[in-house]
């Protein structure tokens, strides 16, 4: 018999509580992770999680704050991967722009062929509901507040970067991380509708109109609205 310390088991218990929520969805929340349909699973007796545990209430609780700081990427690592080549080969901004709002739709869809996008995608909507009910136990708004905190140095990182290759900068008093924020609402906005069953408004635009012509989420036109709100040329001669 396999003698575990009672961290072990604990880490076991979490590992195969947040296995059944990725399988579950987003619907499932942790209030239907059952500890005894997790015991089963693991193979494991009901002493071995009383131990840990007061109730059933004490062990969600620590399973959605461990949820919360599943990552199974890195906050922005499917920007980065959408637009680094396009960077690299001089695409407008408007190519850039369009190309990572696309991977962040994808990044909240579970529509997808890749099952590591899906899982991924998975991952982050159930994260984002969690949030939504973050106030539920001190223990979770504090994971969930992280979480944010993460997100927001990492993507400012990339934005800047962004900045960079393209000779922008801030308006002032504006700073990256209040750009940063307000993408982040646009882009949990948008993945909480698509969390309710809502299809994402996508334009093919002609050239002559009023928008840059091309193929164009709603999303990306609210990215290239703040971008043009937030940011000027950091040389007048620049476009």
């Amino acid at each position: 018999m396999v003698r575990r310390t009672g961290e072990e088991t604990r880490a076991l218990l979490l590992r195969v509580g947040m296995q059944m929520l990725l399988e579950r969805g987003v619907t499932a929340g942790v209030q239907h992770i059952r500890i005894q349909d997790v015991l089963r699973r693991a193979g494991l007796t009901t002493g071995a999680a009383y131990r840990l545990w007061a109730d059933q209430t004490d062990y969600q609780r620590d399973l959605a704050v461990a949820m919360m700081r599943l990552r199974l990427s890195g906050p922005a690592d499917y920007a980065r991967g959408a637009v680094e080549d396009l960077i690299g080969a001089g695409a407008t901004g408007d190519d850039v722009i369009r190309a990572a709002a696309a991977a962040h739709l994808r990044s909240a869809s579970l529509d997808n062929d890749d099952p590591d996008d899906a899982l991924d995608a998975q991952s982050f909507l159930i994260a984002l509901a969690l949030r939504t009910t973050a106030q539920t136990w001190p223990e979770l708004t504090e994971a969930s507040r992280d979480r944010h905190r993460e997100s927001i140095a990492a993507f400012a990182e990339f934005y800047a970067h962004v900045m960079a290759s393209y000779g922008m900068r801030m308006k002032d008093p504006l700073t990256i991380e209040d750009f940063t924020e307000a993408v982040a609402a646009l882009g949990e906005g948008f993945a909480m509708r698509a969390l309710e069953g809502i299809d994402h408004p996508t334009y093919d635009v002609d050239a002559g109109s009023e928008i840059p012509d091309g193929r164009w989420t709603l999303f990306a036109l609210g990215v290239r609205a703040l971008v043009n709100e937030f940011m000027v040329p950091t040389s007048p001669a620049d476009t």
